[in-house]
């Protein structure tokens, strides 16, 4: 107990020094001049001018227009929000920032660099991280790992370079966890994925600092399509860490992401997401891992921003004694929805899975959470926990729940929670009573709401969270 006081003073400090300016610090762009575009629409002749742009090896130009068919039958998910506003014919799809990809910082472009010295992700590369990968519109810009671990074998990279330096394991992970035939989005990434990002951590290196993309979309009714591979061999533990922005425009863009996490025998693996697109942005990426015996998956996200988010990481665990987390905060505002769950699959004995969603809502805003948990016939003595909690701000808002659990092996244990709830009078008083404002008071009940997600977050991802969060909710007068 005392150290969690600690840690939430030591948050409240740091916050305090915080200025709370407004969100047009992260949707500002710039006049940065792509070098290249593929122009809008989408086209098999497309596909085949992306693979030869990036001078892929014949496999990868196959599985691309393979993708590319898949993507043209399947149709639009019904299922969940609308999706009728992405404007398939008027968005680019390739955008090319420049001609270098550099390990020097002083090599980027020098607006581009701009950018991302105002997102402050050179400070937070010197203070906090191994390693990291600048991304801006469609590629990699900058890569850059620390000695001491590229000594000890660690590659990181954006996953282009690693298709040119290291093509047969690329190929030998590439697609297998989230086959471009899933779903639609899938094998629209499959066609013309761009940059990502590339982890490979050797057996029994263990890495004690977090890793970071930080992906940037400027161009208007663009799209972004990342594939990011994390490859942890046995033994071995790695936290990776991404963070997403784009400017607001009128007209809508797209971001369709993948992410393939391989965590081998009794490895560990974390993957914390701070999601904070502005809302013309939908947000439809696929995030899955494989997770073999005694290995230890877990996931941490912030869904902040977008106009629509659909996003459930998955866990397949593999092996006995394999476990996995999911903890999860999504934000939804002003006529924006987030449709976020996590899904987990237990396919050996003795496996855990945990899911812990906390959602807010404020302004007519719509929070979805939408899950799956199967416990298959054979995996026997297995566990799971999962708890969907919703906390409505205003009269305007809405929260829905859409669970779907499966438990086929007799033995298993098994337990769902769920509430939803409003800031109560009853509370505020009580806190007012004790000399807090009302503003106060709320920010204390909210931050309160989301503590069993922040908790789990480094220092410094938790008070830029933190901070999106206390941003968003001032708007509406809910917390100052």
């Amino acid at each position: 107990m005392e150290v969690r006081l600690e840690r939430e003073k030591e948050l409240e400090d740091l916050l305090g020094e915080l200025k709370y300016a407004s969100r047009s610090e992260f949707e500002f762009h710039d006049n940065s001049r792509p070098v290249y575009s593929t122009g809008k629409g989408l086209t098999r002749s497309v596909v085949e001018e992306i693979s030869e742009i990036k001078k892929e090896p014949d496999w990868m130009r196959r599985l691309r227009l393979k993708a590319f068919e898949i993507f043209q039958k399947k149709k639009v998910p019904e299922w969940g929000p609308d999706l009728s506003g992405i404007d398939w014919e008027n968005t680019t799809y390739y955008i090319k920032p420049d001609d270098r990809k550099t390990n020097d910082w002083e090599e980027v472009p020098q607006e581009i660099k701009d950018t991302f010295e105002k997102l402050g992700v050179p400070e937070m590369e010197r203070k906090y991280l191994a390693g990291s990968v600048a991304q801006y519109d469609s590629e990699g810009v900058y890569h850059n790992l620390k000695k001491t671990w590229e000594d000890k074998g660690v590659i990181f990279m954006d996953l282009d370079s690693a298709v040119q330096r290291y093509p047969d394991v690329v190929k030998e992970y590439f697609c297998r966890a989230v086959p471009f035939t899933d779903n639609k989005f899938a094998a629209l990434n499959g066609a013309v994925w761009s940059g990502g990002s590339f982890l490979y951590v050797p057996r029994g290196v263990h890495i004690d600092m977090p890793l970071q993309t930080y992906f940037r979309m400027n161009g208007e009714s663009s799209g972004q399509f990342e594939h990011t591979i994390v490859i942890a061999d046995e033994g071995s533990k790695a936290h990776y860490v991404e963070g997403c922005t784009a400017p607001i425009y009128d007209r809508n863009s797209l971001h369709s992401a993948i992410v393939e996490i391989y965590a081998k025998e009794n490895s560990q693996v974390r993957y914390t997401s701070v999601q904070n697109w502005s809302k013309s942005v939908y947000n439809l990426p696929t995030k899955r891992a494989w997770v073999e015996k005694g290995a230890k998956m877990e996931w941490v996200g912030g869904s902040l921003g977008s106009k629509v988010t659909m996003l459930y990481p998955s866990s397949y665990l593999r092996g006995p004694y394999a476990t996995t987390s999911n903890l999860n905060i999504s934000l939804a505002t002003s006529d924006t929805v987030k449709d976020t769950g996590a899904k987990a699959i237990h396919l050996a004995p003795h496996t855990n899975s945990r899911i812990i969603a906390k959602s807010l809502s404020v302004d007519n805003g719509l929070a979805i959470y939408r899950g799956l948990l199967r416990i298959n016939k054979g995996a026997l003595e297995s566990k799971s926990f999962v708890q969907c909690d919703a906390l409505l701000i205003d009269d305007n808002s809405q929260s829905i729940t859409y669970p779907h659990d499966e438990v086929h092996e007799p033995t298993a244990q098994f337990a769902h929670e769920a509430s939803v709830g409003r800031i109560g009078t009853e509370e505020l008083t009580y806190m007012r009573s004790r000399g807090l404002s009302e503003d106060e008071a709320s920010s204390m009940i909210v931050l309160g709401f989301l503590d069993d997600v922040m908790k789990e977050i480094p220092m410094e991802f938790a008070i830029e969270m933190n901070r999106l969060v206390r941003l968003e909710m001032s708007k509406f007068g809910a917390v100052g």
